[in-house]
């Protein structure tokens, strides 16, 4: 068989052409082909837009107690049903917000308890508290704030609405030892436009209290929290925490607080960071492995 003395490449071109024209093919313009490409691609929906994209990671590591995971799944029911949150929603642009429940622990546990949701009547916030109390909470090992942080951004990315703003709401007990720096998580976080705001809850004694810092509250400003706005409002008992929330929730979507004159769980704002130590929680960890694994 005689060669047809192309290169290989041009013989490769060569056989497709032909191939083409024993089809019936035509080759289009790139301008006609693209827009035929589009038309046979069904429409992006539009991303909805509201208020507010609001995240809430909650902590459900093994330093608390059944009692307290209770706690926290009831507050948060308990505060997206009240009428000073209802009202702050209504009182947005949109009078929307979309949120986000889930839990979590160390780097492998993080569960979805409340997928992506509206909320702009009270009927919508009983459908969500229904789903929070529809399933008991479980605890689970350590304590990562950073993957916290982490897999809340991701939820954004996953999110079919299109909020004024997207904050990542997070509560826990203790520091980070498990995981990514949560400092640099934390800024990698910041940069993605997304605010951090915490509930530190210094609620703990016992064999727990070993993992813990005695100035959490110092720790989540200095690593934790930040982005435009951030805030944070200390929690120093469990009888404090439906209150807590509630003027979290009320504060994130109304942008200022009503009650800041009451006294009563000041809210306070992020502050220049001083120099704290945001690798605390893994030197605990790593000096105290010995002992029973709390966290």
């Amino acid at each position: 068989m005689k060669s047809l003395g192309l290169l290989p490449s041009r013989g490769l071109a060569y056989a497709s052409h032909m191939s083409r024209q024993r089809c019936g093919w035509r080759v289009l313009p790139n301008g006609v082909a693209l827009a035929l490409g589009l038309s046979l691609v069904p429409h992006a929906q539009a991303a909805e837009p509201v208020d507010v994209e609001l995240v809430l990671a909650v902590d459900v590591s093994l330093s608390m107690g059944f009692a307290e995971l209770e706690i926290q799944r009831s507050g948060y029911a308990a505060a997206l049903t009240d009428e000073r949150v209802l009202r702050a929603i209504a009182d947005g642009v949109h009078g929307r917000i979309a949120i986000a429940y889930f839990e979590w622990a160390g780097t492998t546990t993080h569960r979805v308890v409340v997928p992506w949701t509206i909320v702009a009547t009270k009927e919508d916030a009983e459908r969500v508290a229904e789903q929070l109390a529809s399933t008991p909470p479980a605890s689970a090992r350590r304590t990562s704030i950073s993957s916290a942080l982490e897999f809340g951004s991701d939820l954004f990315a996953e999110s079919p609405f299109n909020g004024l703003k997207r904050v990542i709401d997070v509560s826990g007990d203790g520091p980070n030892n498990q995981g990514a720096p949560v400092d640099i998580t934390r800024d990698a976080v910041i940069r993605q436009g997304i605010t951090i705001n915490g509930l530190p809850l210094m609620t703990n004694g016992g064999m727990a209290s070993v993992y813990d810092v005695a100035d959490l509250d110092q720790y989540y400003n200095d690593c934790v929290i930040g982005g435009p706005g951030a805030f944070m409002i200390p929690v120093n008992d469990w009888s404090q925490f439906p209150e807590a929330v509630r003027r979290k929730l009320v504060m994130e979507l109304a942008g200022y607080d009503p009650e800041a004159e009451t006294g009563k769980l000041p809210i306070v704002l992020a502050q220049a960071r001083a120099k704290y130590d945001c690798l605390i929680g893994e030197k605990l960890w790593r000096d105290r492995q010995w002992m029973w694994d709390q966290r």
